[in-house]
C-alpha cells in the first residue's frame, strides 16, 4: 500500500519513511500541502500522514482540499498539543491525530489501525477481486501483481498459484490442494511441479527468496501467503 508522508521537516519525513518501508509500505514524500496535493493527483495513495504547521499550504487547508473528493485515512501531526488543533483537524475530516514528539511504533500501530478500518469499510483491500497483504497486491480484475507499488510479471500458472494463496492469506494449502485448484486435475506426485513454480514466484516477489516475507513453506503440510 502507498502512504504519503507530508511534513516540512525532512528529517521527520525520512524517519517515518524508514519505519513504514520496514513494514512493507511504499512511501511517497511531500514537504507542504501543495506538494501533497500534487502527489495525490499523480499516484494512488491509501493513507496520508499530514503535518499541520507547514509553509505555502498548511495541513488544515490541505485536508480541506483532500476531503473534497477523497475519503482515504488522514493522520494529522502537530508540534502542538492544544485541544483546538485536534478539534479542528478531526472536525474537518482527519481520522486520527498524533502529537510530536511521538513514538514511531505507536504511529505505525495507528497506521495499521486506520488501514484496517478503511479497507473494512470498502477500501482497496475489501474490494472484490483485489487481494492485499502488506505490500503485495493481487488485482484479479486487471490480472496484475504489484509488490511495494512495482508491477511483477508472472506466468499464468504462477499468477493462479499466487492468487489462490493471497486470496486466502494465512491459510495453509497442501501441495495436492494447490495442484488440483490451479491445474484443475487430480494430483499425482505433484511435489516437484508445485515446488518449481513456488521457487519462481519467490524469485519475483521476494526481496530475499531464501528468507521470504510473503510466500512461506509450512514444513510437512504445504504453502501459504503470510497475512500481514
Amino acid at each position: 500500500m502507498n502512504i504519503l508522508v507530508c511534513d516540512d521537516d525532512r528529517e521527520i519525513v525520512d524517519a517515518i519513511g524508514i519505519y513504514l518501508s520496514n513494514e512493507g509500505y511504499t512511501v511517497c514524500k511531500a514537504y507542504n500541502g501543495i506538494d501533497a496535493l500534487k502527489v495525490l493527483e499523480e499516484k494512488e495513495i491509501h493513507l496520508i500522514i499530514l503535518d499541520i504547521m507547514m509553509p505555502q499550504m498548511d495541513g488544515i487547508r490541505a485536508l480541506i482540499k483532500i476531503r473534497e473528493d477523497k475519503n482515504i485515512p488522514v493522520i494529522m501531526l502537530s508540534a502542538k498539543s492544544e485541544n483546538m488543533d485536534k478539534i479542528n483537524g478531526l472536525t474537518l475530516g482527519a481520522d486520527d491525530y498524533v502529537t510530536k514528539p511521538f513514538d514511531p511504533l505507536e504511529l505505525i500501530a495507528r497506521v495499521r489501525s486506520q488501514l484496517r478500518r478503511y479497507t473494512s469499510l470498502g477500501g482497496m483491500e475489501s474490494k472484490a477481486n483485489v487481494f492485499v497483504t502488506g505490500g503485495l497486491v493481487v488485482d484479479d480484475d486487471s490480472k496484475t501483481v504489484t509488490v511495494d507499488g512495482e508491477e511483477v510479471r508472472l506466468t499464468p500458472v504462477q499468477y493462479k498459484i499466487l492468487k489462490l494463496l493471497t486470496a486466502n492469506a494465512g491459510k495453509v494449502f497442501s501441495i495436492d490442494e494447490i495442484y488440483e485448484r490451479v491445474w484443475e486435475e487430480t494430483a499425482f506426485n505433484p511435489e516437484n511441479t508445485v515446488a518449481v513454480h513456488i521457487r519462481k514466484i519467490r524469485e519475483k516477489i521476494e526481496i530475499n527468496p531464501r528468507e521470504p516475507k510473503y510466500l512461506k513453506v509450512v514444513w510437512g503440510i504445504g504453502y501459504k501467503v503470510e497475512k500481514l
